[in-house]
């Protein structure tokens, strides 16, 4: 997209690739959405969040103007990125990176989901190394922070998997309900002793263009 060179913006590796969200893309993903394919017991995310939209139209609508606000918002003190995952051709999650006062801090944190028919493959933890990659190779980061629930064992275990350290805990809401989440933490320095070399940036150079960088 000319216009939007931040969606043109790639991430590759060997079994996956991170394409910039486009509205394209986000309309083929949105049948995942629709089919509560974000689902997933327990529940993954915490309070506000679309997908606990009952209704699945409304639920897409939801999502795609949370989509649309972050994306325009790009300024020091706060911007998204926000990628499809594409795996053989299909797009079947979100992976996101966000940085808040990066210019200051220089850390980043991550979202993502992946549709349940695609889970238990290895996908959450090579996307989250895709997005690591581009955090720190490609944009600089000094750190990187994650946050899971106590009982999402699946996120937790790619946290340590990936090498990042166990950085206290605290309290949030999901559909109301308290609940404990772990929080993890990666520096640079461990991230650069599993760091891999079969990760390719694309188009990277709009990041330094169109972001608030150190």
């Amino acid at each position: 997209m000319k216009s939007y060179p931040l969606l043109d913006v790639r991430i590759t590796t060997p079994t996956l690739e991170l394409r910039g969200a486009t509205d394209n893309l986000l309309d083929e993903l949105a049948d995942a959405v629709r089919a509560g394919k974000t689902h997933a017991d327990p529940a993954p995310y915490d309070d506000p969040m679309s997908f606990y939209e009952t209704d699945p139209d409304l639920r897409v609508a939801k999502w795609l103007r949370a989509i649309w606000r972050g994306r325009g918002k790009v300024g020091p003190e706060a911007w998204r990125l926000y990628f499809v995952v594409v795996v053989d051709g299909h797009p079947v999650g979100m992976q996101d990176l966000i940085g808040i006062d990066f210019p200051t801090f220089g850390t980043v944190t991550s979202f993502s989901w992946l549709a349940d028919d695609q889970r238990g493959r290895g996908l959450g933890h090579e996307m989250r190394a895709a997005i690591l990659h581009l955090a720190f190779d490609g944009l600089g980061s000094k750190e990187a922070s994650s946050d899971a629930f106590v009982d999402n064992h699946g996120s937790n275990a790619i946290s340590r998997g990936l090498g990042y350290e166990p950085n206290g805990s605290d309290w949030a809401t999901r559909q109301d309900e308290p609940a404990l989440l772990n929080r993890w933490r990666l520096t640079r320095d461990n991230w650069e002793q599993g760091r891999r070399d079969d990760i390719q940036l694309h188009n990277i150079e709009a990041c330094h263009a169109g972001l608030p960088l150190l």
